[in-house]
C-alpha cells in the first residue's frame, strides 16, 4: 500500500513536471551520462526518468547497473528516505482554503471527471475532491496502465538501500509544487476534463509516450507532449518555472555532491535536454557529460 501511495504522488509531482515542457532540442539519443571535470575526482552519472511505467517496461541495463554500483551515493529528485516526506507530500497535493473540485468546475465537467474516475476507480471527487488537480491526474494516468505501475525513483531507492547508500533530494517537495503550482487551476482542470472525455486517445497517447522514452528519444519524447491533447493548455509558457528554475537550482548541488563523491543522479528526463537542460548547463561550467549508450 505504501509503495502505491508513494508511486501515485511521484507520478502527480515529477513525470508531469518533467516532461511537459516546450521545445526540447535533445543533442544525443541517450538517458545515461558520465559526468568528469575541474574538482571531479571520479565520475558521476545523471540518468533521466520517466516516473510512471509498467515493471516490465522499467529497463534497469547493466549500464545503469554498474552506475549506481560504482557511486557512493544517490540523488532523487526527492528524498525518497526522509522519515518526513510522506506527510509532505499528502500536504502538499491538498488544496488549499477549503476549496475542492467542484467549487472550480461547471456542473456538466465535474459530472463527466466524477463518472470517469467512478468507473475507473471506483471512488469519485465526493472523496478525491480536495486534491489538487495534478495528484488527480496522476491517479488517472495509472488508469491507462496495464499492470500496478512501477517507479524508477523508487527502484534507485531501493538498490540504494540494498547497498546501504544514502539517498538524497535535488530540491524539497514545497519547491517542486511551488514551480507546478503557477499553472492556472482552470488549465490543470481542463486536462482533467479532457482526458475523461476521450479515455481512449489519452491512454494511446500515453502508451506512445512510454514507447518513445523506451527508444531514449528526447527530442521526440518533448516533441510529442508539446503536442499533447490533453495538457490543458499552452505550457510553454511555464516552460521556465517548471524546468529552467529548478534546473539551475540544481546545478550547484549536483557540482557539491560530484566534487565529494560519486554520485549516481536520477531525474525526470525532461530536465536533461533544451539549452537550460542539465546536460548543457554542466558542459557550459567546463563539465565533460558524456552519453553511456
Amino acid at each position: 500500500m505504501k509503495r502505491k501511495r508513494v508511486a501515485r504522488l511521484i507520478a502527480a509531482g515529477l513525470f508531469i513536471a518533467g516532461a511537459v515542457t516546450a521545445t526540447v532540442q535533445a543533442q544525443d539519443k541517450a538517458l545515461l551520462y558520465k559526468v568528469t571535470g575541474p574538482g571531479i575526482a571520479k565520475p558521476s552519472y545523471l540518468y533521466g526518468t520517466f516516473h510512471l511505467i509498467c515493471p516490465a517496461d522499467l529497463q534497469i541495463t547493466d549500464p545503469i547497473k554498474k552506475a549506481i554500483g560504482y557511486a557512493q551515493q544517490v540523488y532523487l529528485e526527492l528524498d525518497m528516505d526522509d522519515p518526513a516526506m510522506m506527510g509532505s507530500m499528502q500536504k502538499a497535493m491538498m488544496m488549499s482554503d477549503g476549496k475542492t473540485i467542484k467549487d472550480l468546475l461547471s456542473p456538466e465537467d465535474y459530472t463527466v471527471l466524477d463518472n470517469y474516475l467512478k468507473q475507473k476507480m471506483t471512488v469519485g471527487l465526493a472523496q478525491m475532491g480536495a486534491f489538487k488537480p495534478i495528484g488527480i491526474m496522476s491517479m488517472m494516468y495509472m488508469t491507462m496502465l496495464p499492470c500496478q505501475p512501477a517507479s524508477y525513483d523508487l527502484t534507485f531507492a531501493q538498490m540504494a538501500a540494498a547497498d546501504k547508500k544514502e539517498v538524497l533530494g535535488l530540491e524539497t517537495i514545497d519547491a517542486e509544487m511551488a514551480a507546478l503550482d503557477k499553472i492556472p487551476l482552470s488549465e490543470q482542470l481542463k486536462g482533467l476534463v479532457d482526458m475523461a472525455k476521450n479515455p481512449e486517445e489519452a491512454k494511446k497517447e500515453f502508451a506512445d509516450l512510454i514507447a518513445i522514452y523506451k527508444s531514449h528519444d528526447l527530442t521526440k519524447l518533448m516533441g510529442t507532449m508539446k503536442s499533447s491533447k490533453f495538457s490543458g493548455g499552452d505550457f510553454t509558457q511555464y516552460e521556465e518555472s517548471l524546468l529552467g528554475d529548478r534546473n539551475l537550482s540544481w546545478i550547484p548541488v549536483i557540482e557539491k555532491a560530484a566534487k565529494e563523491k560519486p554520485t549516481f543522479f536520477a531525474f525526470g528526463a525532461g530536465h536533461l535536454g533544451s539549452d537550460k537542460g542539465v546536460v548543457k548547463l554542466l558542459r557550459r561550467k567546463g563539465y565533460t557529460v558524456t552519453p553511456v549508450q
